[in-house]
């Protein structure tokens, strides 16, 4: 297997150095989505031959992703471009141990492919980022209506089945990996599912519209209801995983918060509606085209906006870290209100010590902006956090140094290197 980016424990004590006050301009060039690739390199478990991906970024959760492929007995290869083979046909063990899913929760993605194709599956609970309650009730819930056997043992979800059977699944709330997972599980199902209250997210798009290139029979990707016709093998394919829309909305963001010129390519603009909205409203003149998407924000402060995050196609909970950033330098006042997670303020916290003027009640954070951050050295908590705080080090006087930015690899590829690229001071150390 060909190299990819490190563990999180060979990362633990790294950190960026950041020199702030670089107005950022040039082009970036966006990675595969994290939030694609990690279900598609679960749906290759459905397959009885092998699976070509490309377009997948080199990050700490897709080396995890294949570490527990790997130790399945699944034969993974790599090349040097990231294009990755996945022949599953080789599998030899139905279980993902908690030593690997407790810093990855997209682990419990192969819970539905293992049990739809081999019809049992024991699958530690989950863990990963520390921003919330993410119950896996959904996921069961499904699951036990498809036929299958499951039980909470000792840690582990254990599912046996001897095959799925198509069931109508109204989801008590829109969630992405229960989406997922249950899409996957009925493929291979016996008769028709029917998923109601599904989320929307273009991630999940992009695994039916995989899943469809394997041979499933899924209609409705793109609405709240999906109908997936279950069939009796799905086979291998070649496909390209689409770009990252919260990395694109990250930089872009960088562009608006310095006072910048940033072209992102290799996007699709229409993924990023919501987020270019508030750009606009911040003052950015944004101009699209087919697979770019640019912010001009030179000669401007940035003004205070206010959102309130929701399922797609409303504003995303994974850009509300990067939008206190903004706000924290803008002009005015502005509210962002988390409606998604119930732990996902805890860079408001960071930010205040570099001078953030920030006032926290209960899901919403109240930002009045200042005219100028101080340097300080801060402590990544959660991957989108991580992201924030690189942002306002960009634009705070003298040095800010992030710590714990094996956050901050779990989803952003080579970070400090694409923003060199585009002016900033910015460098990785030794902690």
């Amino acid at each position: 297997m060909g190299c990819v980016a490190g563990s999180a424990a060979g990362l633990i004590l790294d950190a960026l150095l950041i020199n702030g006050g670089k107005r950022l301009e040039g082009e970036v060039r966006i990675s595969g989505a994290k939030n694609a690739a990690l279900p598609i390199l679960a749906a290759t478990l459905l397959a009885d031959e092998p699976v070509r991906l490309a377009n997948i970024p080199r990050l700490n959760d897709v080396t995890t992703s294949i570490e527990l492929l790997g130790r399945m007995g699944v034969r993974v290869t790599v090349d040097e471009t990231m294009s990755i083979e996945v022949d599953s046909t080789t599998i030899t063990e139905f279980e993902a141990p908690y030593d690997l899913v407790k810093t990855m929760r997209a682990s419990i993605l192969v819970l539905g492919p293992m049990l739809a194709r081999h019809g049992k599956a024991d699958v530690s609970l989950p863990g990963g980022c520390a921003i919330g309650s993410r119950p896996v009730n959904i996921h069961v819930e499904g699951l036990r209506a498809m036929g299958a056997d499951v039980e909470i043992d000792n840690g582990y979800i254990r599912a046996r089945a001897t095959r799925l059977r198509g069931a109508r699944l109204v989801l008590e709330t829109v969630t992405v990996t229960g989406t997922e997972n249950l899409v996957m599980a009925a493929t291979l199902a016996d008769g028709q599912t029917v998923i109601e209250n599904a989320a929307r997210e273009p991630e999940v798009v992009d695994l039916i519209d995989c899943l469809n290139s394997m041979g499933a029979r899924i209609t409705g990707a793109g609405t709240d209801t999906l109908v997936i016709d279950g069939v009796e093998r799905l086979h291998g394919t070649d496909y390209r995983v689409l770009p990252d829309r919260i990395e694109a909305g990250t930089y872009l963001v960088a562009g608006v918060i310095t006072g910048g010129l940033v072209r992102v390519r290799d996007v699709r603009p229409e993924h990023l509606e919501a987020i270019l909205a508030k750009l606009r409203e911040a003052g950015a003149t944004v101009n699209t085209g087919d697979d770019w998407v640019e912010v001009d924000m030179r000669g401007k402060v940035p003004k205070a906006v206010s959102l309130r995050t929701a399922p797609y196609p409303a504003f995303p909970t994974d850009m509300q870290a990067q939008f206190s950033a903004l706000n924290a330098v803008a002009d005015g006042t502005g509210t962002i209100t988390e409606t998604i997670f119930e732990n996902r303020f805890m860079h408001v916290l960071e930010m205040q010590r570099m001078g953030a003027d920030f006032r926290l009640e209960g899901n919403t954070v109240i930002s009045q902006g200042v005219k100028q951050l101080t340097g300080a050295p801060v402590m990544a908590t959660d991957l989108r956090a991580s992201a924030s705080l690189v942002l306002a080090g960009l634009v705070a006087d003298g040095e800010t140094r992030v710590q714990r930015i094996y956050h901050i690899d779990r989803g952003y590829e080579r970070i400090e290197e694409k923003l060199g690229l585009i002016g900033a001071d910015i460098r990785r150390v030794s902690d």
